[in-house]
C-alpha cells in the first residue's frame, strides 16, 4: 500500500478538468515520469513551481474534480508528484475510479466538511488519513479536526492491494 498524507495543496475551485490536471499535449509521453513537471500547468492562477505545490502530498478541492476526458494520465501525474490523496465534494466518475485503480485515495466529503478543511488553508496544513478507521485528520496553525469518510469495500481493497493490477494478480 502507498504512503498517504502530508502537506496539503488547496485548489479552491470546482470543475477542474483532466486537461487542466495534465494537458493533452503530454499524452504522447511514453513514461509516467515524463508527466511529472506538467502537473496542473494549465490551471489558471496556479504556480506549479511554488513550494506549496512541489511539497504537497494531498489535494483538497471542490466539486466535480477530474471532469473531462477519461485519461489515466490525470491520476498518474499526481502519483509521479507523490500526491496519493485527493479530497473533494465530488469527482467525475472515471477519474475517481482511475484513482482507486492506481491504488490512490479519492475521498469524497460533503461540501460543509470541505469548507471546514479550507479553513486550515494557512500554508501549514497537513492531512493524515487513517485508512483502517475511515477518518482523516487535518492539523494546521488553526487547530486540528478529524473528519470521517467512507470508501466502498471494493475500492478500499484496490487501495490496500496497491491498485487494480496488483489486486488482480493476487485474486485471479
Amino acid at each position: 500500500m502507498k504512503a498517504f498524507g502530508g502537506k496539503v495543496l488547496f485548489l479552491d475551485r470546482s470543475d477542474i478538468n483532466t486537461d487542466e490536471i495534465i494537458p493533452a499535449k503530454y499524452l504522447t509521453e511514453i513514461t509516467k515520469e515524463a508527466l511529472k513537471p506538467h502537473m496542473l500547468e494549465d490551471l489558471k492562477g496556479f504556480d506549479p513551481q511554488a513550494p506549496e505545490s512541489r511539497n504537497a502530498r494531498v489535494v483538497v478541492t471542490r466539486a466535480n474534480f477530474g471532469c473531462g476526458s477519461s485519461r489515466e494520465h490525470a491520476p498518474w501525474v499526481f502519483e509521479m508528484n507523490d500526491i496519493n490523496v485527493v479530497i473533494a465534494s465530488s469527482f467525475a466518475r472515471i477519474f475517481r475510479q482511475n484513482m482507486f485503480n492506481c491504488g490512490m485515495l479519492a475521498i469524497e466529503l460533503p461540501e460543509d466538511a470541505i469548507s471546514s478543511l479550507f479553513r486550515h488553508n494557512d500554508g501549514t496544513a497537513e492531512i493524515t488519513p487513517d485508512f483502517r478507521n475511515d477518518t482523516l485528520t487535518i492539523i494546521s496553525r488553526r487547530g486540528r479536526d478529524t473528519v470521517p469518510y467512507r470508501i466502498a469495500k471494493f475500492d478500499k481493497a484496490l487501495v490496500e492491494a496497491g491498485g487494480w493490477v496488483d489486486f488482480a494478480d493476487a485474486k485471479y
